[in-house]
């Protein structure tokens, strides 16, 4: 379904859907599967709390280790675009641009460069040119996409390269996402024609969707709203993602010709209406918002009610409680056998990520003995970083996670 027929149907969507497009619904509902595996009537995993303060030491120790002063930057995709310690943000050539201008660069790179950031698989290396530097997973995309937008690869202007239009990416072909990714046989990056597929429907939404100016740029949404009231909410930054770009996710559930995007179902959600059994996520939307926190904020905007929402149910996060034991599969994992996204084991495990994080954080906030502890700080310090520690520890040398998900590098 096309973004722009996706639009004309909001007006008589039910109302139970589209309420699923929210943060608050993550958390509401992946609560009610997380009491349906309490009460033990889960066929997958149980739970055991007691090891939920020795995860908490754990993730504290991990923050410490990487934060000694315990000022923790938001979870965000531009710490990954300073890989290797060098700031390649600084590197591009903006001093003749406004802020409003360098805030709308900003914003059009982090989507772009979210939107490709699903799994990389554990095979595929990126080495950038100018450091000589090699990165796999998260951080080789984060530089991957880093320098197709420095190479102005997104934009349709050469006398504007550090923007995201829809022309440019509507034209953009598999070969050139494969030869700018150093993507090959011998280097394979896992669901390359589904990103490309991905960068197709943004492309399409920009054009169709109201909001992304004359030029379609991702940027001009945002920075639309803030010059009208200079403060956000990060559920709002999130809402108004799952409005414009619901259209563009190639997976997950479609619903009375409605798109839910990152939404799956589980025997857990009983209702009496059209929502009836779905669980959503949005891992890729709210991974997303929290990114796009630092750039709105460098414009001198604020943004709002940050733990409004959730911690991200993705591998790393759900590795990690699968690992330090709080979730325990009743039948053993086969590392070899990959899962499909949308099965109830799948989708239970997600929900107790969403719903367990929740708790963690509490406990990792009087292990630090910190006043506060934002989920995104949660994240950041954090639980991620512990993921891929405990992971490496007991998976070496490559630490992949504890269960295996076919994934096409849309959801994870």
């Amino acid at each position: 379904m096309s973004a722009g027929a996706a639009a004309t149907r909001e007006a008589t969507a039910p109302p139970e859907l589209l309420a699923l497009r929210s943060a608050a619904a993550v958390r509401e509902r992946c609560e009610r599967v997380y009491e349906w595996v309490a009460a033990g009537r889960s066929a997958h995993f149980t739970l055991d709390e007691t090891k939920l303060d020795a995860t908490a030491a754990f993730v504290a120790k991990v923050t410490r280790a990487s934060y000694p002063d315990l000022v923790i930057p938001h979870h965000s995709r531009w710490g990954h675009f300073s890989a290797g310690g060098h700031d390649r943000w600084r590197t591009l050539a903006l001093a003749g641009l406004s802020e409003l201008d360098r805030a709308r660069a900003a914003i059009d790179l982090t989507v772009v460069s979210v939107l490709l950031d699903a799994g990389a698989g554990s095979a595929w290396r990126y080495r950038e040119a100018e450091t000589g530097l090699t990165f796999a997973r998260s951080e080789g995309l984060a530089v991957a996409s880093f320098e197709m937008f420095r190479a102005g690869l997104f934009s349709s202007d050469p006398m504007r390269p550090y923007q995201v239009d829809s022309k440019a990416l509507a034209r953009l072909e598999l070969t050139q996402l494969a030869t700018a990714f150093q993507a090959s046989d011998s280097n394979p990056l896992v669901g390359l024609p589904h990103r490309l597929d991905l960068l197709h429907r943004l492309a399409n939404a920009l054009t169709t969707q109201p909001g992304f100016g004359t030029a379609g740029r991702p940027g001009h949404l945002f920075t639309r709203i803030l010059m009208e009231s200079r403060t956000i909410a990060a559920p709002a930054i999130l809402a108004s993602l799952l409005d414009a770009l619901s259209g563009i996710w190639p997976s997950g559930l479609e619903v009375d010709r409605v798109a839910l995007g990152d939404a799956w179902r589980h025997p857990a959600i009983r209702t009496r209406d059209r929502s009836d059994g779905i669980v959503p996520f949005h891992k890729l939307s709210q991974w997303l918002t929290y990114s796009l926190i630092e750039p709105i904020e460098r414009a001198d905007l604020t943004v709002t009610d940050l733990d409004g929402l959730t911690g991200l149910p993705e591998y790393r996060n759900g590795g990690l409680l699968l690992d330090m034991g709080v979730i325990v599969p009743r039948a053993p994992l086969d590392p070899a056998a990959p899962h499909e996204v949308g099965s109830e084991l799948i989708v239970e495990w997600r929900a107790l990520t969403v719903a367990l994080l929740d708790r963690l954080r509490e406990a990792t906030r009087a292990h630090l003995g910190l006043a506060t502890l934002s989920m995104s700080q949660l994240l950041q310090g954090g639980t991620w970083s512990a993921g891929r520690t405990i992971a490496v520890e007991r998976r070496p040398p490559d630490g992949p996670p504890p269960l295996s998900i076919k994934a096409d590098g849309t959801v994870f």
